[in-house]
């Protein structure tokens, strides 16, 4: 297998997803046809001015989970696999700079005000950036020419802390038959409240990340060799780490606004990636995308499909990562490269 060209590997993976998307979109409790779907993706585009009965709940509910599955899959996927190479650690995750930590809170602020949807996913991705910027700007500031990657890991653990205490602070003034229970239906995560409206900002931030890390591709692959042989090479390490993380600070923030929090894919899922197509970022950052993609709409899928009320997706993902994970520290530990 390792003869295969990553190339070839990235079109197979592109061709499961376009085939899984396919099978989404007729799985659920009402049933639909092959013409449903294609009336509901007409109507999509605006190719059709009206649509009816499977059609309409293949446009309103499904394909919007699914368009949700694939965009934050991919985000938090190419966010852990920006990270892992940026801080050269196979354990980063995104939530190393505590962007879930502080998206959580900024959730929780906006749902214990009845603030409208729109407003909960401008918190949401406000209180993520909040986090990151202080942990960043502390790590820095007390590095003092030290190491600076332990620095941020260090100022991390104490802005979690700091946001998890204030969550548990809304939690515990919250109201506890109408508010709370909202804040924690969140907190586990889930793709159910997405529409057609709350995908645009979201995507088009997903967007723009993820083409500027792809245009800088082969700069972060020569961060993966150290800052000192990166800087001998004309790389500004720091502004282009700080442009990382802004980048992968922004996918997760706007994946964390509109799925709640979903834990272990952006850990698990590049180590998966990198052991098909290998660390080159070129391929790395693609195949994350579409691999974590493939990975939460099969588990949203099942979410909404296993029993008769559905699961959290956060939960599922939880109980899918940590087995696995396992088995990849054991498994492939000494070989990260």
């Amino acid at each position: 297998m390792s003869r295969i060209s990553p190339q070839y590997k990235l079109t197979v993976l592109l061709l499961l997803l376009v085939a899984l998307i396919c099978v989404s979109s007729l799985l659920g409790r009402y049933a639909v046809r092959a013409s449903d779907v294609l009336a509901a993706c007409l109507g999509w585009m605006g190719l059709a001015p009206t649509v009816h009965g499977g059609a309409q709940v293949v446009m309103e509910l499904r394909l919007p989970r699914i368009v949700g599955a694939v965009l934050v899959g991919a985000a938090l996927s190419v966010s852990g696999a920006a990270y892992q190479v940026m801080f050269r650690n196979p354990m980063v995750s995104p939530t190393i700079l505590r962007v879930s930590a502080g998206a959580a809170f900024g959730a929780a602020i906006a749902i214990l005000l009845s603030l409208p949807v729109l407003v909960v996913h401008l918190t949401t991705f406000g209180g993520g950036l909040l986090a990151v910027a202080i942990t960043y700007v502390v790590g820095v500031k007390f590095c003092r020419g030290g190491n600076t990657t332990l620095a941020i890991i260090l100022s991390g653990i104490i802005v979690s802390t700091l946001f998890t205490s204030l969550l548990s602070m809304i939690k515990y003034v919250a109201d506890p038959y109408d508010k709370l229970p909202v804040i924690v239906y969140w907190l586990m995560g889930s793709l159910a409240p997405i529409t057609r409206d709350n995908l645009i900002l979201p995507l088009l931030l997903m967007a723009a990340a993820f083409l500027l890390l792809y245009f800088l591709r082969w700069k972060i692959n020569l961060l993966s060799f150290g800052d000192e042989e990166a800087k001998s090479l004309g790389i500004p390490v720091e502004r282009l780490r700080l442009t990382v993380i802004i980048c992968a600070t922004l996918m997760t923030a706007a994946a964390v606004s509109i799925s709640g929090i979903i834990g272990l894919v952006g850990l698990v899922v590049p180590h998966l990636v990198r052991f098909i197509v290998g660390p080159d970022f070129r391929f790395l950052l693609p195949g994350s995308a579409l691999m974590d993609g493939l990975f939460l709409l099969a588990s949203d899928n099942l979410a909404r499909t296993l029993w008769t009320m559905e699961i959290p997706l956060g939960i599922l993902t939880s109980l899918f990562g940590v087995p696995f994970f396992l088995y990849l520290l054991i498994k492939y530990h000494h070989s990260w490269d």
